[in-house]
Order: structure tokens, then sequence, then C-alpha cells
């Protein structure tokens, strides 16, 4: 409004990462159709792209097509000169970057939750059973499944392949694998 334009459409994504590329997304391919002249305005580069290399490919598009591309956040064109290229793409490798961080930290958490016996959802791991204790679910051992992982840890110890142990014990070479890795990592 400050600038004169009006708005001719909006593009709301609810529900998709960022970290999506832009045409993979449905309003984003949708936003990627815009035409000659258009601008497109967005509050945040990070809302928009959390890969660097998609925002340089977006923008080079947008580019290529007469499109401009407006960030609040960054205030204004960037499209415009190589000034505002450089900013944008080294803040998209700061947005990629903190998405990275992002998902070491979720990570990290999942991996400290899991070693304090809490479950943090999803599919129940073999070997444990979930009780809620309180409002919290714990993994609890499940005596079977146990002696049957032990079983698969002596034959790996004694040189059986995955698929060896998997005819064994009735679980798929992924699937045995897997187990064992994952018993590598918690307590």
């Amino acid at each position: 409004m400050m600038k004169g334009w009006q708005v001719a459409e909006h593009f709301v994504e609810r529900g998709v990462f960022g970290s999506t590329p832009l045409a993979a997304r449905p309003e984003g391919s949708r936003m990627l159709a815009v035409g000659k002249g258009d601008i497109i305005v967005t509050a945040k580069l990070d809302r928009a792209f959390r890969s660097a290399a998609n925002a340089l490919a977006v923008l080079e598009e947008f580019k290529m097509q007469g499109v401009g591309l407006h960030m609040i956040d960054l205030g204004g064109d960037v499209t415009s000169n190589g000034i505002s290229k450089m900013v944008f793409t080294i803040l998209a490798a700061v947005a990629e970057g903190e998405r990275d961080r992002i998902r070491e930290r979720i990570r990290d958490a999942k991996r400290h939750l899991t070693s304090q016996g809490v479950f943090g959802g999803g599919k129940r791991p073999f070997g444990y059973d979930i009780v809620l204790d309180g409002e919290t679910s714990r993994m609890v051992p499940n005596a079977a499944e146990m002696a049957v992982i032990g079983r698969m840890k002596t034959m790996r110890q004694e040189g059986a392949t995955y698929r060896a142990i998997g005819a064994v014990t009735g679980h798929g070479p992924k699937s045995v694998q897997r187990i064992l890795e994952r018993m590598e990592r918690t307590p």
C-alpha cells in the first residue's frame, strides 16, 4: 500500500515446511506462474525459502520472467541490482543454516528424551512397550522382545548377516539393522 501497489492475489501456505521447494508447494507453484511486470511481496525470506539453492533458482527465474521479488525484511526489491542479490544470497544461506540447526536441535532433544526413557511419539520401537506415566509416555522394556533383540545381538557378534538374523527372528534385514543400531544408541 505504501508503494501504491494493488494486491491482486494472496498466496497463503498453511502446514507446508519452508524447506519444501517453492515449486513443490501448492501455492508456491501458483505463485511461480505470475507474469511479467508482476511483483511478489513476502514478509520474510525464511518463510519463503529455507534452501539457498532453491532461493537463488527462483530469484533467477523471476528475473528472467520480469517478475519483481519484494521482501519486506530485506527492505525491498531483491531482483533489481547486484547488492540486493548478494544480500539475498547471504541471508538465504543463513536461513538454510538455521533450518539445519533446528533439525539438529530436534534430533538431539529426541535422542535425549529417548535416553531418559521418554517416548517422543511415532511408531513404538521394537523391544519396548509404551506406558503412560502421568502426562509423559515412557518406554518400558518388553521382556519377550528384548529376548529377541538379545538373540539378534548374539547372532550378529557371531558374524551372522542381517538377512540370516531376520530369517531366524521373523524380521526383515533392514528392520534387524535398524533395531540393532537403535539399541547401540539407547541404554
